[in-house]
């Protein structure tokens, strides 16, 4: 099931993607782990792709997907010797939602399903992802947000700060 979804998404993606002369974005960003995983992950790495359109002058909306990975802290053992973690991946696709709020600032979220990737038995969770952008240019964004990963046990969430390119 979660392969069959992937490639639908993919294939959403790679026609709007072919199709379009403007919309689509692509992030990178780093994210200090907060909440219930601070203690056990350092770091949150992301990456994402979305596509939106105009809905009115000032709001978008659109999909959303791309790739979270969590780095797992090491632990010393008494004795010698230390131990780490299993690093924890997902897979968010989400509908995006943009509203421009002046010419520089945008505000937005990001609403769906992130699929567990690793570490084994991680199923994943409901997404979000609440947002502050900064257009520099236009076709470059200073993105703050707040990611969380709703699963079972608890929740995956971070603080980022990354760029977003216009293509």
């Amino acid at each position: 099931m979660k392969k069959l979804l992937f490639l639908a998404v993919f294939t959403a993606l790679s026609i709007t993607g072919a199709n379009a002369q403007s919309g689509f974005k692509v992030g990178v960003n780093l994210g200090l782990p907060t909440g219930d995983i601070k203690d056990f992950y350092s770091l949150n790495i992301g990456v994402d792709a979305n596509y939106l359109w105009q809905v009115s002058e000032e709001f978008d909306a659109g999909i959303t997907a791309g790739y979270s990975h969590y780095l797992a802290k090491s632990y010393d053992i008494p004795g010698g010797g230390s131990i780490k973690g299993d690093d924890a991946g997902f897979f968010p696709i989400a509908a995006a939602g943009r509203f421009n709020v002046s010419e520089d600032f945008i505000i937005g979220a990001d609403l769906g399903y992130a699929l567990g990737i690793s570490p084994s038995g991680n199923d994943g969770g409901f997404y979000y992802a609440p947002k502050l952008q900064y257009g520099v240019s236009e076709s470059l964004d200073i993105v703050l947000a707040y990611k969380g990963i709703s699963v079972d046990g608890g929740t995956f969430s971070s603080i980022n700060l990354g760029v977003e390119f216009g293509l």
